[in-house]
């Protein structure tokens, strides 16, 4: 209650004006605090828009994620795999993780909204392959995975994600999904390449970046 009473919402730093409403910053499915940013492609979506795609058959699933302040945080060094990642807090509970185990077994497409989602279902599927488990389970644990190219994904098979900024940690894991699904497609093609030329052609065409900006869909 201090915190909500005294603190203020952190935001990102390229954000210079106050929102007003700090609605603005929240999804519409939100319910636990705890996360230090939104998960911004999933300001998108309204209620509406949610109700219109289940009503097209598609399942959504809920899962949490505190994300923490170092998601801001560039990454200085010259070579990434030497950059100290972020642990972040996840959770998916008994419903979710059963729903996630049918679609996989049925061979439906997993669409992850948001690089923050897409951690989530990648650590807890790093963490079946780990264990003695063979299939998702109810977790409550720490998210330390870093996703960079060559990163052979498990569970997400497209994802929604804003644009984000040059040597960030968000950033290379969208390349290095993008690669991934090159290797599978094109594998003469090279999947940083296709991921700068997309985002030339959405610099050249006005698109939004950051957080308050556009979305693409990634498959």
């Amino acid at each position: 209650n201090g915190i909500d009473q005294f603190g203020y919402m952190p935001l990102p730093p390229y954000i210079k004006k106050s929102l007003g409403n700090t609605e603005r910053y929240q999804t519409v499915y939100s319910r636990q605090p705890g996360s230090v940013a939104a998960p911004t492609a999933g300001l998108h979506f309204t209620d509406e828009l949610i109700q219109k795609a289940r009503d097209m058959g598609v399942e959504t699933v809920f899962v949490t994620l505190h994300v923490g302040l170092d998601t801001f945080k560039p990454i200085a060094e010259d070579d990434p795999t030497d950059h100290k990642i972020h642990t972040e807090h996840y959770s998916i509970d008994e419903q979710a993780a059963e729903t996630l185990n049918r679609a996989k077994s049925e061979g439906r497409r997993i669409i992850a909204v948001g690089t923050t989602s897409v951690r989530v279902l990648e650590q807890a599927a790093l963490d079946v392959e780990q264990s003695v488990k063979t299939e998702l389970t109810a977790t409550d644990a720490e998210a330390s995975l870093f996703i960079l190219p060559g990163h052979d994904f498990k569970l997400v098979d497209a994802m929604i994600t804003n644009f984000h900024l040059p040597r960030s940690s968000l950033l290379m894991l969208v390349s290095a999904f993008v690669e991934h699904g090159m290797s599978a497609n094109d594998p003469s093609r090279e999947g940083r390449a296709v991921l700068i030329n997309g985002y030339e052609e959405a610099i050249a065409q006005g698109y939004r970046f950051y957080s308050f900006g556009d979305a693409t869909l990634i498959t």
